[in-house]
């Protein structure tokens, strides 16, 4: 399943930018493909961009990643100066997207929104068809989303510590949903199973959209995800919140308490989101597609709109190749063993 949504911006081009000459364009493309001009990626990068671009998310239309995207999608669009597209293709953890965009042309009309499956995915599967640190160029972090334990509302339990005693005095027949193997979802819940020291039966969907639906109908018991995807519904008591993963308390939900606080220290994970476009895209269009992300992550609404959300946008200084390349390597890092110890494998 595949949905676009895109954002023109192509009548508003950014002050003291000079719009490409498409006759020119196509003069020194010929021209390189002759053997002269210099570098075509050069060529390429001096004209960049001049056409709809495409963001890539691995999950499906509603869920959190998705929700990320389309909040920058528009800001970007505008800083860049052309329609910037949102097309959802799921499966496979992620993996189906990400594999699109690896082979993609290396000409930054193909970008990738992922998030911490990235880095898991490594572990998950053994015949990856891409490699994260080698396939891809990073072009910045994007933000990073507390996750919440949550369960339907007929469930019972009224605080994590209450939670934890009934899945582990009903862990036979506890459902937790997530969206698929090595998704956000799926990962975080996998640490409640080691936290709690429970086997849950896993209730997989195509996307923390339909599984939410799922919660909040009562067709499964329980769930861990990111605040952007369940927060209006834990203030409108659709769902019931038990905590969140992160060591500080969130803004957008004030009286649910961190994990630490609620007695389990040890479950404490982020879901940090970063853009990437194929390996050998060149330099001068990764610049362009940071700069455009780093002021798309000051713009107001972004910020208001992720705060609701209980999100922050990275800092500039995250916002850049080096530091999304550090997180991405370190986070390959953290979770091989962790994976390896649970046993999970997507094969």
């Amino acid at each position: 399943m595949r949905q676009g949504h895109s954002y023109d911006a192509t009548a508003r081009p950014r002050p003291g930018r000079t719009r490409p000459v498409i006759g020119l364009a196509a003069a020194a493309l010929t021209l390189a493909a002759c053997g002269g001009g210099g570098g075509g990626g050069e060529d390429a990068a001096a004209s960049y961009p001049d056409g709809d671009i495409t963001f890539v998310v691995p999950f499906s239309a509603g869920g959190p990643t998705d929700t990320v995207t389309r909040l920058i999608a528009e800001p970007m669009s505008e800083e860049l100066g052309q329609p910037v597209v949102v097309q959802n293709v799921e499966g496979a953890g992620g993996t189906i997207a990400a594999g699109q965009v690896a082979s993609a042309e290396p000409d930054g009309y193909t970008v990738l929104m992922h998030h911490i499956g990235m880095s898991t995915a490594p572990s998950l599967y053994s015949d990856l068809p891409y490699a994260p640190l080698e396939d891809f160029e990073t072009v910045g972090l994007v933000t990073e989303v507390p996750m919440t334990i949550v369960a339907r509302n007929d469930l019972g339990p009224t605080t994590l510590e209450e939670l934890v005693t009934y899945v582990q005095e009903n862990q036979d027949t506890v459902t937790i949903a997530n969206a698929g193997v090595g998704a956000a979802s799926q990962l975080c819940g996998l640490l409640f199973q080691q936290a709690t020291d429970t086997t849950l039966t896993e209730v997989a969907y195509e996307g923390t959209g339909p599984a939410l639906t799922d919660l909040v109908g009562g067709q499964v018991d329980i769930m861990c995800d990111q605040t952007t995807n369940t927060t209006g519904q834990i203030q409108s008591g659709e769902i019931t919140g038990y905590a969140v993963t992160t060591p500080e308390r969130v803004a957008s939900l004030p009286d649910l308490p961190t994990t630490e606080e609620a007695g389990l220290p040890d479950l404490q994970v982020g879901v940090w989101h970063g853009l990437y476009v194929p390996a050998e895209t060149p330099d001068g269009i990764v610049e362009e597609l940071t700069a455009a992300l780093q002021v798309a992550l000051t713009d107001q609404n972004v910020i208001d709109q992720l705060a609701e959300l209980g999100a922050t946008p990275s800092p500039e200084s995250d916002a850049t190749p080096e530091a999304h390349t550090e997180q991405l390597s370190s986070q390959i890092d953290l979770w091989q063993p962790i994976i390896e110890e649970a046993g999970v494998s997507a094969d």
